[in-house]
């Protein structure tokens, strides 16, 4: 059964988001004029938690569909006293395709999401032709995704699909993040000396809101009103 979304910034405790109005007025969830910092699928909440914390000035959006994680963090967040984080627990398509706002974002951070490896599932994969205009269409103008994965096939996927993208810069980044490893994955595999590729992609400022990859064009389905009625027939 799939979780309903829900979403928690408060002492107040969590509240269902279909019952808000869409897409979410982000500024009343959590007022400021703090530039939004999102990560998709953060787990145990290392590196979220930490930003908000270190950044009190930022604000700070998390998605995790594992009820656990999703309660982890929201336990340790209240511990610290963090004032300037949203805590969502749903589906990222669902939630970037139809809750969420477009071009909010100063960053969205993805780090080793579930590479889906056999090609039956290639479909569940977070970047696809079809669906990284999701991911990317959170950015605002001037906007970067990080994004880490030790699974390098499908590393090298993704890079492909970003230099497909419009107006979209892709560097990757040769060495470890500033600061150290992001997430517990990422620190285990540092020790173990695994490869990881990690890459920064920056959305240019003169970026056309609401592009699409051109892979992924056919996938989408338009309809126009007719002029007249004789164009009925």
């Amino acid at each position: 059964m799939r979780l309903s979304p829900v979403y928690s910034s408060g002492p107040e405790g969590e509240k269902p988001l279909l019952g808000l109005p869409q897409p979410l007025d982000l500024d009343a969830l959590l007022p400021g004029d703090g530039p939004w910092h999102v990560e998709i699928g953060y787990g145990k909440g290392k590196y979220l938690l930490h930003q908000a914390v270190e950044h009190p000035e930022r604000r700070y959006l998390g998605i995790e569909i594992v009820s656990k994680y999703y309660r982890l963090l929201e336990g340790r967040a209240r511990r610290r006293g963090v004032s300037n984080l949203v805590n969502v627990r749903g589906e990222a398509l669902y939630l970037l395709s139809a809750v969420l706002p477009r071009a909010f974002a100063h960053q969205v951070h993805v780090y080793f999401p579930d590479p889906w490896p056999k090609a039956r599932h290639h479909r569940r994969r977070l970047f696809d032709t079809r669906t990284l205009d999701l991911v990317l269409g959170a950015l605002k103008p001037g906007g970067q995704l990080c994004f880490a994965t030790d699974f390098l096939e499908y590393g090298e996927l993704v890079m492909d699909l970003l230099a497909g993208y419009p107006d979209l810069v892709v560097e990757p980044l040769l060495g470890q993040w500033p600061g150290g490893a992001r997430t517990n994955y990422e620190a285990k595999f540092v020790i173990e000396g695994r490869p990881i590729l990690r890459l920064v992609a920056t959305l240019s400022e003169a970026a056309s809101p609401g592009a699409l990859h051109p892979g992924g064009v056919d996938g989408v389905v338009a309809a126009v009103a007719p002029k007249d009625e004789d164009d009925l027939l």
